[in-house]
This record gives C-alpha cells, structure tokens and sequence, in this order.
C-alpha cells in the first residue's frame, strides 16, 4: 500500500517520517492490522535511504505500535484500535461535573492524614542511597548566577504588581517547547501552568477535580505524597496493583473519578507502562468521563532503549493532566513545577493557583526561563545523563554480582533510583541494621505499599552518591550481610552462595 508521507527538505528525514506514521496510527487514520509497505518499498517511494525506514520502524516496534510477523511483513498494532479518539460533547460535560459531596463526607483534616515518610534528607551516614535527591555538586550554578542576575534586572525594570497566577510567560515557552522537543508533548505556551514542584500540581488538581467521597486510584506501590493530597481533599484513595507491565487497569475501580500514575517510570519500582496498557488506559477513562494525572517526574534520564512517549502525547480526547517538575533535573530546593492539563480544567486550576498563593516567584521563574533558552538546561541534562549511567552501571554490578544472593533488582530503563526486592530469609530491618553498622543508610520499599502483601526490598537512589562511593558502600555490605548467619536459635541463615547473578526480577 501507498502511505501519504511528506518529506521536506534533507534534514531529520527519519524523524519526519516517524513522526507522521505515528501521528496517523494515533488519529486512526492507519487502523490496528494494516499492513505497512516494506522498508525498502516506502524508501523507494520517499526517495530516502533504506537505513532511514529501518531507523523509523525499528523504533515504531520497540514502541510497540507496530508488530513484525516473520515472512508477512510489518503492521500497525492491533491495540490501537481502542485508542481513544476526539470526545464527545456528552462525555466533556461528564468530566466537567462536580459530582455532588456524598451525604456525610467531608474533607479529612489534614492532622488526620497518614503520616508521610520523612523526605529525604542527610542521614549522617557515609554512604546514602536517599531516592529524589540529585548531585549539586555538578549544578553549573556560575551560570545559574548569570540567570538570576539577568531576572535581578528584569524584575528591577518590572512594574510593582502582582503576576499571572499561571506562571511567567518566558517560562511557559521555554517548558512548552522543551515538552515538545524532548517527551512529544504538543501545547501551546498558554496551555502550561507553572507551580511550586509537582507537589502544588497534585494539590491543584485534587482541589480542581474531587470532592469529598470521590474515589481516585493510584498505584501500589506508589508516591505516598500523592495519597496525601487526594486524602486531603476527603477522596477516597483505592491502591491498585502494578505489574510488569506497569498499573493493572483491570483492576481499576469503575467508580474513579481520577487515576495517578507514573507511566514512564513506575514510583518507586521502576519499569516503564507497556504501550497496549496506555491504550487501554485511556480507553477506560474516556468511558467513564474520569481524569488521568501523568506523573513524568525523572523522565529526562533514559539508559536503555527509545524513549516511551508520554500518555498525553497519545491523549487525543481532553483526559490527561500532564505533570513535571525541575527537583528531578535541577535540585529540589528550586520548587519550580508545572502541570499541561486538560483545556476543560485549565482555567479552574489557574483560579485555584489564585486562591491558594496567588502567583510564584518571579525571579526563580524568570531565571530557569533564561537556563532553558540559552540551552543551559539541555547542556546540563547531557552532562548529568553520563554522571548518572556511570552510577547505574556501578549499582547494578554490585546487585547482580557479589549482592547477588540477597537482591533481585528491577531493572529500570529510566530514572535516578532503582528498586531491589529482598530473596526470601531476610527482612528490611535486618539488613537495614547490618548496613548500619557499616555507616550505610539504606531506605525500605515499605512505606510506599498500602497493604500487608508488600514485597520487603529498598529503593536505591544513585542521584547524590558517586560511583566511587556506590562501590565502596555495596563492597563493605557484600561483607557485613553474611553476619545474619544461621544460629541454632532459629536467626534468618545466610543465603547459600552461588557463583552466579541471581535474576532479575520480572516486572
């Protein structure tokens, strides 16, 4: 078959095409089944090189939108014939509604809340393995200086009232365009809503979309500061599992007005949501008029593979509030995040931003929109993106090799922190207090499952402890977990060795 392909000019030619098969495969214009011309055939009829269509559709399959049948050729996947398409009128006036508080239901006080676990902060140990922290130490922070001296002055010239509660309007460009170069996000400037990290987001969002009653699904395990900001609004939080395939959307309760989830790098597992459950993600909250917040939170560090395109980027029908913050990327004390959501829900968020803090800080936002137009914020994402694929290697040297017998990494293709399930015979406390011993703060999965059929392992941040430290750590605990030996008073027995790495967890 002939496709309808554009190709302009002699620059990016296999990005030009990708990006109109997978445009056409979105909008449905090329259905679940069809079979696509060969990579020679479609070369020929492009006039591009055949390396160029093998580029395209090597990256379409890994993607999962396409699928090879050995002697019959390539075809477009047939899950995306449940891809959502353009919302109805009927199905927005659903999602614009506010179902009715419950009779009874309040919001919970925020005392009553869960307590959340301790953010992560210096343990005093020598070795740290906190998740969410990232190296200041590599910050360019002599040309962050020139950045907040640049929005010094431009504050100075500014006039003394108040600013636009969605965000400085240099910054909303600067993330706008990053979101469509680097993650496929497509908006317009005036779509982006600049917050106080992904934390306000959440909170905004809650505000916006929930009542009192209303059930919201998240992942477990999942992100407890997310639980907290739909606790506080009184929802009722429904943890639904994960696998490896990501968020179980089976298990979905029919009656969720919100679903969070971390699809490009499940919080705090770690592996990315299979292509056909995006899809029938969508699908299910497209049939009950429900909204999905895409939590993209570390999404710039990739190791492994093509980049899984975000939810929002196949979001062809209003459902999904996309997002981000710079803690991730920058350091966390910034507090600069923002959220592309739905255009139904754009200006209730902006009037809650309003309400709750007015606007942000200009300078801060005035000086990251400098960072991320001069190019500062890619030239620093390259650098970081080596520092930490160094470190990831090193991590995973250890768990699957001398740390072999005790762990079971999950192997994340994205991300600063990986996670390690324990083998049966050991406990988090056990190998918690052995690390302690050897000034080593390990930091449990516990507290992010809801439930007793919790898996026991850790979260293993490699965003602030260097790979020579990574290798002095894990080396001294492959020494001090032998000391939980077998005792005759029934103490947990030291896993019998084996020459070889244990395997991987399969997620």
């Amino acid at each position: 078959m002939d496709i309808h392909i554009t190709v302009e000019g002699r620059h990016d030619l296999a990005g030009q095409i990708y990006r109109q098969l997978r445009e056409g495969i979105v909008e449905g214009r090329l259905a679940g089944g069809t079979q696509l011309p060969s990579t020679r055939d479609l070369a020929a009829q492009l006039g591009v090189s055949r390396k160029t269509t093998l580029d395209v559709f090597e990256r379409l399959l890994a993607e999962g939108f396409l699928h090879a049948r050995p002697g019959a050729g390539t075809f477009v996947a047939d899950g995306m014939r449940r891809l959502p398409a353009q919302r109805s009128a009927h199905a927005r006036a659903v999602q614009q509604a506010r179902t009715p508080t419950k009779p009874g239901a309040r919001p919970q006080p925020v005392w009553d809340i869960p307590l959340l676990p301790p953010l992560p902060s210096p343990s005093g140990m020598t070795y740290d393995f906190a998740g969410g922290m990232t190296d200041k130490s590599h910050f360019p922070f002599d040309v962050w200086r020139r950045c907040v001296n640049h929005a010094l002055r431009t504050q100075a010239r500014s006039g003394g009232g108040y600013r636009d509660a969605a965000g400085e309007q240099e910054l909303r460009v600067a993330i706008s365009r990053y979101l469509a170069f680097n993650r496929a996000v497509v908006s317009n400037w005036d779509d982006v809503i600049v917050t106080q990290g992904a934390q306000q987001a959440l909170d905004l969002l809650a505000r916006v979309t929930l009542r009192a009653g209303d059930v919201v699904a998240i992942e477990n395990p999942g992100y407890p500061p997310a639980h907290a900001s739909f606790a506080a609004v009184g929802a009722k939080v429904a943890p639904v599992p994960v696998d490896r395939d990501g968020l179980v959307v089976g298990k979905l309760p029919n009656d969720a007005r919100l679903v969070y989830v971390t699809p490009s790098h499940q919080f705090p597992l770690g592996m990315p949501m299979s292509l056909e459950r995006r899809v029938a993600l969508l699908e299910w909250a497209q049939a009950r008029g429900a909204t999905i917040v895409e939590d993209d939170y570390d999404c710039e560090f990739r190791f492994e593979g093509r980049p899984m395109e975000p939810l929002k980027s196949l979001d062809r029908a209003g459902l999904v509030a996309y997002v981000g913050t710079f803690s991730k990327t920058m350091f966390p004390d910034l507090r600069i995040g923002y959220v592309v959501p739905p255009a139904s829900l754009h200006d209730a968020l902006v009037n809650a931003r309003r309400v709750t803090d007015w606007h942000g800080c200009m300078l801060t936002q005035t000086a990251l929109a400098r960072f991320m137009l001069n190019g500062d914020f890619a030239r620093h994402l390259k650098r970081m993106h080596k520092l930490y694929a160094a470190r990831r290697g090193q991590l995973l040297t250890h768990l699957q090799g001398g740390l072999a017998r005790w762990f079971e990494p999950i192997v994340p293709a994205a991300g600063i922190h990986l996670a390690a399930l324990l083998k049966p015979g050991l406990t988090e406390a056990m190998v918690v207090e052995a690390a302690r011993r050897g000034s080593i703060a390990l930091h449990g999965l516990a507290p992010f499952h809801q439930g007793a059929d919790s898996r026991q392992g850790f979260l293993f941040g490699y965003g602030n402890i260097d790979a020579a430290q990574i290798d002095a750590a894990l080396t001294r605990l492959a020494q001090l977990l032998p000391a939980l030996a077998a005792e005759p008073d029934g103490r947990f027995a030291e896993p019998a060795r084996t020459s070889r790495p244990g395997p991987k967890a399969k997620w």
